[in-house]
Parts: C-alpha cells; sequence; structure tokens
C-alpha cells in the first residue's frame, strides 16, 4: 500500500470517527494474480458512503488519462473497469488525488466523484489542478490529509 493510500484510509475513518457517521474504510490485501478495482472500499450501511475510491498522487499539476492510469491485460482501460465494479457493487466512486510538487512545497488534494472524472475521460486527454479545485478538497493537518464532508 502506498503512503496516500493509507493516509486516505486514516482520513476517512477519522471523518467517520469525528462526525459520528457510521461506516469503515480499508484497503484490500493485493494478490499478484487476483484484480484489485480500486485501492479504497468504504463500507456504510449509510447510501452516501458506501463507495469506492482509486487513488494517485501524482508530481505535477495535471493528471493524464493514458500515463497514469493503465490498461488491463484484456486492454480494457482502468477507468472503465472501475466504472464497471462501481456498477455491478451499487457503491458511489471517487477518485482521490494528491499532487506532489517538491521537497519544501505543499501538496494539494481532492476528491473527484466518479462520474465527473469519467465525463472528463470522455472529452479529454486529462483533468488540470484548476478542474480539480472546483470539486471536495483535503486538506492537511498534524494527522495527515482531513475531510470536511464526502458528498458529490
Amino acid at each position: 500500500m502506498n503512503d496516500f493510500e493509507r493516509e486516505m484510509v486514516g482520513c476517512l475513518n477519522r471523518f467517520f470517527g469525528e462526525t459520528r457517521r457510521q461506516g469503515f474504510a480499508y484497503r484490500l490485501k493485493q494478490h499478484k494474480f487476483s484484480p484489485q478495482y480500486v485501492d479504497v472500499l468504504v463500507d456504510s450501511l449509510d447510501p452516501r458512503y458506501y463507495c469506492a475510491i482509486e487513488c494517485k498522487s501524482i508530481h505535477g499539476k495535471k493528471l493524464y488519462f493514458s500515463k497514469h492510469f493503465h490498461h488491463d491485460r484484456d486492454g480494457v482501460h482502468q477507468v472503465d473497469a472501475i466504472s464497471g465494479f462501481l456498477s455491478r457493487t451499487g457503491r458511489r466512486g471517487y477518485l482521490a488525488i494528491e499532487f506532489r510538487f517538491g521537497s519544501g512545497k505543499a501538496r494539494e488534494a481532492y476528491l473527484i466523484p466518479w462520474a465527473a472524472l469519467v465525463g472528463f475521460y470522455r472529452k479529454s486527454p486529462g483533468i488540470g489542478i484548476e478542474e480539480f479545485r472546483g470539486f471536495i478538497t483535503l486538506s492537511r493537518g498534524p494527522e495527515g490529509w482531513t475531510l470536511a464532508e464526502l458528498e458529490g
């Protein structure tokens, strides 16, 4: 598990604890020959929080669908595979993205609803940081990333 995925699990579980909402975020152990559709799963009796989150931590100011996502061995793009997983499971989907700008510079992180991400995927080669700033912003605190609200 990379650091951003671990931080997102902690961020979400702190959100549930601090807001006294029912939910639990976790990461499934990845196995070499079994597919892993998303990085973080969230289980909740509240359908607003029953979701799946794909995490990306990148250098730069733009996420590219050809560079930061992969194709599986059958040629299916990761965005399409995750969309199918969300459709089959009934989960809401999000992309959590962390923009890293180098040492000494503050990172930024956002959550974008999967439906919005798919809209960008269908019409452009990538999404700039300016577009991400219009969605859910994560703030950085002493315990890591902090989520104020999970809506969208």
